[in-house]
């Protein structure tokens, strides 16, 4: 009974090493084709940020090999985003309280009106990342990201 195992699986691998070979030779293998999409997919919206129940509902259509990488890609770059976008926002309100609790009112009244400005509704331009990276387009001469070491906390630069 061993014998005939053996005999089979010796049969296979040859047949499909020739089979491999040939088809290298040959270039009529077409290997896997992109597959239509089967339209069961749930983008993220595009007009807000994320909630969590966006996250909860996405879908993706599947293919021959699962998902559909591009719409994958999409989704993760999104949600990066907005991720950043939240923290940044968490970052400047941490800062206006810290300026309020130090008595820095007109500090706290500045980073208020440049997070209000931020959170206008924005242009196309806006979207697609007009103003360069680690500058808010939106409000003249303000950065993406605290540079002082308390936070964000001291005064906004220029004072």
């Amino acid at each position: 009974m061993g014998v005939v195992l053996l005999l089979i699986a010796v049969g296979l691998t040859v047949g499909g090493i020739i089979f491999g070979a040939r088809a290298l030779l040959d270039g009529r293998d077409p290997g896997l084709r992109d597959v239509e999409p089967d339209g069961r997919a749930v983008p993220l919206p595009v007009d807000r940020p994320l909630t969590e129940p966006d996250l909860e509902r996405v879908r993706f259509d599947t293919a021959l090999r699962g998902y559909r990488m591009d719409q994958v890609d999409a989704a993760l770059a999104r949600t990066a985003y907005d991720l950043g976008y939240k923290e940044e926002l968490i970052r400047v309100l941490q800062a206006e309280v810290e300026a309020l609790w130090a008595g820095r009112v007109a500090d706290a009244e500045a980073l208020r009106r440049a997070r209000t400005a931020a959170q206008a509704p924005r242009s196309e331009a806006d979207h697609a990342g007009v103003g360069g990276a680690g500058v808010d387009a939106r409000v003249p001469g303000a950065a993406t990201a605290p540079t002082s070491g308390d936070g964000g906390a001291s005064a906004p630069a220029g004072r």
